[in-house]
């Protein structure tokens, strides 16, 4: 939830945010004062936050590469769901790491479901989105001891492309997550600037799990009444009618 507030609130802040503005974001969505600091420390000692001393107060501000992860994250999460047009073809990514280095297999399997890849088992991953190739090489060329071979296909006349989704993704899983997210903010009315501010982040949390989840698959080959564009539809509205408000109560917080 953090992490949803650095991204949200404090990335379009360049000066940075109170320690104690965050201590009291994170009170306004349930959370206990202790739990916040301790959040806040670890961040902190970890590199992801900066804190810069003034007097008894303390300024945070977002490390560099926490910047770049948080933009990079917010350009897939609110572009997430948008309509675009497959031309046929497949990406696959056959994926090798040392047996030993299983923190390295970890590692690169959430980056490829990250970038929307389902494994079609033995280190065979998957994606329609051809265009992330770039994406799976820079990670590739960062330090990692994982060696790559990609592949870029259109499917033969053998076998069924439903069969292929079915065994890479569990769409039932999936659908699942998003009737929830539908029942979760569909009926949410708030009206007091912090009951907007707890719903609009709630919200934003809940929406940046599906980039993880859903490999954002061509209407064509997703089953009837598939529920994404109902959701995306839902988040659209909402986030729209609920940032000025959102934002306005943050940098309330901040003035105190």
């Amino acid at each position: 939830m953090l992490l949803t507030i650095l991204g949200e609130y404090v990335l379009p802040r360049p000066p940075g945010v109170w320690q104690e503005t965050l201590v009291k974001a994170l009170a306004a969505l349930g959370y206990k004062e202790q739990a916040a600091r301790q959040a806040l420390a670890r961040s902190a000692s970890e590199g992801w936050l900066v804190t810069e001393r003034h007097g008894r107060r303390a300024r945070m501000f977002l490390g560099e590469s926490t910047a770049e992860m948080l933009k990079t994250g917010a350009e897939r999460i609110y572009a997430f769901g948008d309509p675009w047009t497959w031309d046929g073809r497949w990406l696959l990514i056959v994926l090798r790491v040392p047996e030993q280095r299983r923190e390295v297999r970890h590692r690169v399997r959430t980056q490829l479901a990250w970038a929307g890849f389902g494994s079609l088992g033995g280190g065979v991953w998957i994606s329609p989105h051809v265009s992330r190739e770039q994406e799976i090489a820079a990670a590739q060329h960062n330090g990692s001891v994982a060696e790559m071979l990609s592949f870029q296909a259109e499917l033969g006349e053998i076998g069924e492309p439903r069969r292929v989704i079915a065994e890479a993704w569990e769409l039932d899983r999936i659908s699942a997550h998003y009737r929830d997210f539908l029942a979760d903010f569909g009926r949410v009315r708030p009206r007091s600037p912090e009951s907007v501010f707890a719903a609009q982040t709630a919200m934003v949390h809940a929406w940046r799990k599906f980039p993880f989840l859903d490999p954002d698959l061509p209407e064509e080959l997703l089953p009837a009444r598939w529920p994404r564009k109902r959701a995306h539809d839902l988040f659209q509205d909402r986030h729209s009618r609920w940032d000025e408000p959102a934002q306005d109560y943050f940098a309330g917080l901040d003035d105190q």
